[in-house]
């Protein structure tokens, strides 16, 4: 799941990490205590923990922590009742966290001057499995007849699993002609450079290419509204804003690197979160997540 979620939580273990570590490793030093002028030796720091991230969409990452191979399971969508079922059968017993918000975004080539808003209706025209679009006009009869070419995420993507429920009534449920990537960077490319292409992902890779791209609003049924940090943050950009988790197993959050882990996340959640270009939790709710995780943890020692 979206790789700047993952490398935060990376960043909150390897800190997690060196706070666990920081009490032992002795190193020779010359100079005085309070900080000499010269100063010589060496700073040894070993780790008894190995962190492995992997890049597994959120589907295959389900398949992997249902399977008892992983710890924790970064997701961009709720789990589905078929993968509780696959946890329950393998003995994995869980914990789901919401970390952050994200909005999905439609985005559009910058030259694009005439689609600067559609509707959920209309993005099931084009995105629908059974749909017919092959050019703007298609949508819209003032569009241009030119071919539209979209771009979107795969199907082991948890964002396209999110998007076709939202827009299509049914998870999975998309046209199949399109550019697929699980590299939100080779879609944005493409968008980037097709003039009458569209796609969609998560806000944050629309935030870090803003000068390549433009944002198409969507209209919900309220009138269209673009993503923002308030418009996600408030459920105001409907049907496309969503909740991300990481799911712990509960058998595994009775280690200690990993109950140090999941609370240096929680604790931290809004710094670590907010360079990412994801929507943090507020810290009343990091400290639910906290509550909430600690309990479990307990009950599991």
């Amino acid at each position: 799941m979206l790789p700047r979620i993952r490398n935060a939580l990376g960043a909150a273990a390897a800190a997690a990490l060196l706070t666990l570590s920081a009490c032992g490793g002795d190193a020779p030093r010359t100079g005085s205590d309070a900080g000499g002028d010269a100063l010589s030796g060496a700073v040894q720091i070993d780790r008894g923990v190995r962190v492995t991230v992997g890049i597994s969409g959120t589907g295959g990452g389900f398949k992997r922590f249902c399977a008892g191979e992983t710890d924790i399971s970064d997701a961009s969508r709720p789990i589905k009742d078929s993968e509780r079922e696959e946890c329950a059968a393998n003995g994995v017993e869980f914990v789901e966290l919401p970390i952050a918000w994200d909005g999905l975004s439609v985005i559009a080539n910058p030259a694009n001057d005439f689609a600067a808003c559609l509707t959920v209706e209309e993005l099931q025209e084009i995105w629908g499995p059974r749909s017919s679009v092959t050019t703007w006009r298609d949508v819209r009869s003032d569009f241009p007849a030119e071919p539209i070419k979209l771009y979107g995420p795969g199907t082991d993507s948890g964002t396209f699993d999110y998007f076709t429920e939202a827009i299509n009534g049914e998870s999975g449920a998309s046209r199949a002609d399109y550019q697929a990537s699980e590299d939100d960077n080779v879609l944005v490319q493409g968008v980037a450079g097709d003039r009458y292409s569209l796609g969609y992902f998560g806000y944050a890779y629309y935030a870090e290419n803003a000068e390549r791209l433009t944002l198409v609003q969507v209209d919900g049924g309220s009138g269209c509204v673009a993503p923002a940090q308030e418009t996600i943050e408030s459920g105001s950009y409907a049907p496309l804003s969503r909740p991300l988790f990481i799911y712990v197993n509960t058998q595994a959050a009775t280690r200690p690197e990993v109950d140090a882990f999941l609370r240096y996340a929680l604790t931290h959640g809004a710094e670590l979160i907010a360079p990412t270009g994801y929507i943090p939790l507020t810290e009343a709710q990091y400290a639910e997540e906290m509550d909430q995780f600690a309990s479990i943890a307990g009950a599991s020692n």
